[in-house]
């Protein structure tokens, strides 16, 4: 399961910068929730080809009444979903007694606990942080999170802490398709889940403790295996009410991280909400192969279900390209398209293109439509090959091609995909400039190396 770490620590010590720099973009999903949402970032990193989850869980402010129960949730809710926690505190304001409260608090967790001391930068690092041993943290880093020192050392250290390997994984074995159902609670995902098992196998418990696990789900049909992943997990009725209890963000883009492909199940008696946008976007980006199933379409009128088509395409128009079906979980209807649909898409997404075919048809859509010139010079594209799978990766080789418009890189990604008629995935391109045979710089290293 990939790892999660968690940002904590009091409002400015620089969460948000260290969250930015691990995840290297903004894109983040945020929980819909007053007082709790908007302060509870979700992103994705990367280091030495390991990919981890990163939760930013705000500002915490310990103190009695409404601003300790806000810490309790933030600890209790959050960070028992995390492998492991990284609590920033600010070099220039030394130790505090808030510092010291959260501690104590992360101190019930089982979780390995890292103290970042930020703000480091243009001082000696290590007497920058040492009075912050005061605060009896076993791990300590000083960091700059706005600079980047000492960050991937500290992360690199944790996640290898966690048994993590950090060195290029191994392709996995791909026999089996893992299927992800995501969607927000109670669109229907455990229900579509024992329909396609074809036996009730997701069950709710009134059990403590058991609200938070994904759940697996073995099947087969037609002699093909599948492994269904329902992300709602096993849920507690006397929380139903709960938003954090019927949906573990954290959980989903974990099932997203591991599956081939990804049912993506809307209520279509709900319509599509922002909520809706947000987690397909994420599932899109992620590069996963896609089936889109609209539930819940029995006993809709006629104009119910023209303002959810109007919905699908004004809120979610990148979802055009992949398979859609209307269905009824909890009649059957119309869920025996989607285990050959996501066959398609399975099979799409796992394509191994040879290199001859893959660059006639990428010398095919270069003629169709050339690059545009960039201040009068053309932009040369000089061959192809495949790059990975899951989504298919197409690496291509050329002059200048830092200069290609995104548009037409789109163009050529689309090109490939219909080519080869793949259904239900994208194809990721990735652009790498030819070296330059007259650069003497390249050509001397060259030399060397022989």
């Amino acid at each position: 399961m990939i790892p999660v770490i968690a940002l904590v620590g009091r409002p400015n010590v620089g969460k948000s910068t260290l969250f930015n720099r691990l995840t290297r973009s903004r894109e983040a999903l945020v929980v819909d929730r007053p007082g709790v949402t908007r302060d509870r970032l979700y992103g994705r990193g990367t280091l030495n080809h390991q990919h981890f989850l990163v939760v930013d869980t705000g500002g915490i402010q310990p103190g009695e009444g409404p601003l300790q129960e806000h810490v309790s949730h933030q600890v209790e809710q959050v960070l028992s979903e995390c492998s492991a926690v990284i609590l920033l505190a600010d070099r220039k304001e030394g130790p505090t007694g808030g510092d010291r409260e959260i501690i104590d608090q992360l101190r019930k967790l089982k979780q390995p606990l890292v103290l970042a001391v930020n703000k480091c930068e243009g001082v000696d690092p290590e007497l920058a942080a040492s009075e912050f041993y005061a605060l009896g943290v076993d791990k300590m880093h000083p960091i700059s999170a706005k600079h980047g020192h000492g960050v991937s050392a500290m992360v690199q250290g944790l996640l290898e802490g966690l048994g993590v390997e950090t060195e290029e994984p191994e392709e996995e074995s791909h026999d089996i398709p893992k299927i992800a159902v995501i969607g927000k609670p109670n669109v229907g995902k455990s229900t579509l889940i024992n329909v396609l098992a074809g036996e009730e196998r997701v069950v709710v418990f009134d059990l403590p403790g058991t609200t938070r696990d994904s759940v697996r789900v073995p099947v087969t049909r037609d002699d093909q295996d599948y492994l269904l992943i329902d992300t709602a997990g096993v849920r507690r009725r006397t929380k139903v009410d709960d938003f954090l209890e019927k949906f573990s963000i954290v959980k989903s883009l974990q099932a997203i991280e591991e599956a081939n492909v990804v049912i993506l199940v809307f209520d279509a008696r709900a319509g599509i909400s922002d909520q809706d946008a947000t987690l397909a976007g994420i599932v899109e980006e992620s590069g996963r192969a896609i089936v889109v199933a609209i539930n819940k379409w029995d006993n809709l009128e006629p104009y119910q279900r023209q303002e959810v088509r109007r919905e699908l395409d004004r809120k979610v128009p990148f979802l055009t390209p992949y398979e859609s079906f209307f269905i009824s979980a909890l009649h059957g209807s119309g869920v025996g398209d989607l285990l050959p649909a996501i066959s398609r898409a399975y099979d799409s997404a796992m394509t191994e293109f040879s290199t001859g075919t893959l660059n006639r048809h990428f010398r095919k859509a270069v003629e169709a439509q050339a690059p545009p010139l960039h201040r009068g010079r053309s932009i040369k594209l000089k061959f192809v090959h495949q790059g990975g799978k899951n989504p298919p990766m197409v690496v291509v080789h050329g002059n200048q091609i830092d200069k290609l418009p995104a548009t037409y890189k789109r163009y050529l990604a689309n090109y490939i995909r219909k080519a080869y008629k793949l259904t239900g995935t994208r194809v990721r391109m990735e652009f790498r400039q030819s070296e330059n045979p007259f650069n003497k710089k390249s050509n001397k290293n060259k030399r060397k190396n022989h």
